[in-house]
């Protein structure tokens, strides 16, 4: 599957980029994942269908302020935000699941 891209009024969701146009590497740097292979392994895990990662976006400048994942496999999800938007992880959260319900048939838990 591609990165499912989802707008929930308040944040933007969208599968983690780095390219010449958006590097998230920074970003993630803040919520302590280090590893340069991560955006990568991220897209291997949507094509694969193994692991779906959103990274959650502020809409008028896509700065990742959050990261939510879900296992497929397992139906688990978790989230983590940089500091101070936590509020940003819980709303893209409840719009994960929702998303899992309604598309992917799905009993998200945490």
């Amino acid at each position: 599957m591609q990165p499912v891209e989802i707008n929930n009024g308040t944040w933007y969701l969208r599968g983690l980029r780095y390219d010449d146009r958006v590097d998230d590497r920074p970003a993630l740097a803040d919520l302590g994942e280090t590893d340069l292979d991560y955006v990568h392994d991220a897209e291997d895990g949507w094509a694969d269908d193994t692991m779906y990662t959103w990274a959650v976006c502020e809409p008028s400048t896509g700065e990742l302020l959050a990261e939510v994942t879900l296992d497929p496999r397992t139906s688990r999800m978790q989230s983590r935000s940089r500091p101070g938007h936590e509020d940003a992880a819980a709303m893209s959260e409840d719009t994960v699941r929702r998303y899992a319900s309604e598309v992917l048939n799905l009993r998200v838990w945490t």
